[in-house]
């Protein structure tokens, strides 16, 4: 699975992680997060995401 990267901080969602503390379990693909799922570090929304190459 892919992991992408929140470009305002830097956080990386690894979807072979999760985000456990948010209620996101190991396994979860980021085009399965929902909806109003925001960056643990920073708060900002899914849009800001980019794909890690």
């Amino acid at each position: 699975m892919k992991k992408y990267v929140c470009e305002p901080c830097g956080y990386v969602y690894d979807p072979e992680v999760g985000d456990p503390d948010n209620g996101i379990p190991a396994g979860t693909a980021f085009e399965d997060l929902p909806d109003d799922w925001v960056c643990p570090i920073c708060g900002m929304d899914k849009s800001v995401f980019v794909e890690e190459d």
